[in-house]
């Protein structure tokens, strides 16, 4: 039997009748129809499924939306602000850190969630940040780099 609840999802306040056994990335999915947020494996090992939670980066594939009424969730389609790329997307669609994509609004997401502790971080504190999310095409090293890149865009629109 479906249940009435609100989230709070990417800046906007949604009613949505859910079944008690699904998790938040069905409800993001397949209620909303917010499919930017990948499915994965649904262990909570790949990272495709996650979400920002009050701004840190959670596995929605393990996640029941019970458990985040109160809360802002943000999806990749949440990211930009008034029609604007965060500055991560940019540089991942400028440097070509994407590759089939399929991780890509992980990466973006837990990056995004990096660049609001650590403004500037090191290489060791983007391996320790990304680790949840798995990537099988680019190796890492260009997701760095737009990290950095974006670390840099976002100092300088300051």
């Amino acid at each position: 039997m479906r249940q009435l609840i609100t989230l709070h999802v990417n800046g906007e306040r949604k009613e949505v009748a859910v079944l008690p056994h699904h998790t938040l990335l069905e409800v993001l999915r397949e209620d909303l129809g917010l499919i930017g947020t990948k499915h994965g494996c649904e262990l909570g090992e790949c990272g495709a499924c996650t979400v920002l939670i009050d701004g840190t980066p959670v596995l929605s594939c393990l996640t029941l939306p019970l458990e985040v009424l109160n809360s802002k969730i943000t999806t990749i389609e949440g990211l930009e602000h008034n029609g604007q790329l965060h500055p991560l997307q940019e540089t991942f669609a400028e440097l070509g850190a994407a590759q089939c994509g399929y991780c890509t609004p992980g990466m973006l997401l837990s990056g995004a969630a990096l660049l609001e502790t650590h403004p500037e971080p090191t290489r060791e504190q983007m391996k320790e940040a990304l680790a949840g999310n798995l990537c099988r095409c680019t190796g890492y090293t260009k997701i760095y780099e737009a990290v950095e890149a974006a670390a840099q865009r976002k100092k300088e629109r300051r």
